[in-house]
């Protein structure tokens, strides 16, 4: 395996020192990097570039198996490693669903043969998507996939009784429910968020109340059956309140946004361009505002992309046929930098706790989200927070196309990421495909 040289790099953000990988680890930081490097290590020049734990996404759509035509598994984790990231969770809602071991097991060993991340399936919840019986719960998690985060996602578990037995039934082995939280009754032909906008363009409306009432529903689930819950993709500022009075009450409840909730209003359905349509759908300036309060604060514990790739018909289209969805796993530390960082409500060492340290720990990722330091599993990923680029989706490594950034600019740059001390990424472009493999 190549020994790499980091050369001035910034861990966190801190003071510039040098770091030595080796044999998968952090070998050495310092002045012991370079005495300890071999003459065939490879230099390379991180000055100026912040060093960040890999990052960790828990939320990520690969289509594969099912809807290969759009993404995946090695075309989403190539995209991933671009982003910066070492480890994704790759959701159930695929064809056949990731309901059982058997298919659990496909995508994680698809994983590990693309090489460029690490690949944590999410299992269902329950039996297709179909709401009605659980899934083999048990046996995904005693799989070789090691399942620990359980999902419906694109579609909510509604049913009380099936979310409490999901709830229990998990607790057996130290796993989460990670609920798409959307009453289906209040969202029925909804096209966009419920308000002023969408009563001017003659849209349907999806309320804010039927996002909050299901995690109001589900934190007083957790909290009688005593498991964890965790909220995907927190879009209101009303959820936002609930979820922080959960806390205060002791509820294990963990939350996330997305980058683009975290930038993006309704103001943009204006232009009825479906890349801009998106589950749960964009809200207002104040729920943009909230949600930043939440993450700077703590009551949102992560930042998750919800990465979902589509085919160019299911875009290029009239606004209510188009397909719910963004791709976000190239600009997520971008929007983060821009919206969080830039604005001084988060340090770079926030950055690592939101997008590496506590996805990690919620997931249950053991190697992923660790210090940057001597003796740790040498994942990480250097960035250049100075370059500021227009996102180009013909230019990224995603499959498909529909960003909503496209023709923006932001701030940083992937410049390395390195999976366990093999290089993923290097002068800010995947590397060859070659050298990449488990």
């Amino acid at each position: 395996m190549t020994d790499y040289l980091l050369r001035a790099a910034r861990p966190l953000g801190g003071d510039p020192t040098d770091l030595l990988l080796r044999d998968g680890v952090i070998a050495a930081t310092g002045a012991d990097a370079a005495r300890e490097a071999g003459p065939d290590a490879v230099t390379v020049d991180a000055d100026g570039l912040v060093a960040l734990p890999g990052l960790v996404d828990l939320h990520t759509h690969l289509r594969e198996p099912g809807r290969e035509d759009t993404e995946t598994v090695f075309t989403g984790t190539r995209a991933a490693a671009a982003g910066g990231f070492t480890a994704v969770h790759a959701m159930a809602n695929t064809t056949p669903v990731a309901d059982t071991a058997g298919v659990v097991e496909q995508v994680w060993n698809l994983g590990r043969e693309a090489g460029w991340v690490d690949v944590h399936p999410v299992g269902a919840v329950s039996v297709g998507l179909q709401g009605e019986m659980l899934a083999e719960l048990g046996a995904m998690a005693t799989s070789a996939a090691r399942v620990r985060v359980f999902s419906d996602d694109g579609r909510c578990v509604s049913d009380p009784v099936l979310m409490r037995r999901a709830l229990e039934y998990v607790k057996a082995f130290d796993g989460v429910i990670a609920q798409h939280a959307q009453e289906p009754r209040l969202t029925e032909g909804a096209q966009m968020h419920e308000g002023a906008v969408s009563a001017e363009l003659g849209l349907a409306g999806w309320p804010a109340v039927a996002e909050e009432s299901i995690i109001a529903r589900d934190v007083l689930l957790a909290e009688h059956v005593g498991s964890r819950l965790h909220v995907c993709h927190l879009s209101t500022a009303g959820s936002v309140d609930i979820v922080r009075w959960a806390k205060a009450r002791g509820i294990d409840v963990t939350a996330e946004v997305t980058p683009h909730h975290l930038i993006l209003t309704d103001e943009l359905a204006r232009s009825y361009d479906p890349r801009f349509k998106v589950n749960p759908p964009l809200r207002t300036a104040e729920d943009v505002e909230a949600v930043r309060a939440g993450l700077e604060d703590g009551t949102i514990d992560i930042v998750a992309t919800d990465h979902a790739p589509h085919a160019v018909e299911d875009k290029d289209c009239e606004w209510p046929a188009g397909a719910f969805g963004m791709t976000g796993l190239e600009t997520a530390l971008p929007v983060v930098i821009e919206t969080m960082v830039e604005t001084g409500r988060l340090s770079w060492s926030d950055v690592a706790r939101v997008m590496s340290v506590t996805p990690a720990r919620i997931g249950r990722v053991q190697d992923h989200g660790r210090p940057v330091a001597v003796g740790e599993p040498a994942n990480l990923t250097l960035v250049d927070p100075t370059v500021r680029r227009v996102v180009d989706p013909a230019a990224q490594a995603t499959r498909s196309n529909n960003s909503p950034f496209a023709g923006t600019e932001l701030p940083g740059q992937i410049m390395a990421t390195f999976l366990r001390g093999r290089a993923t990424v290097l002068d800010g472009a995947p590397v060859a495909r070659e050298e990449v493999g488990a």
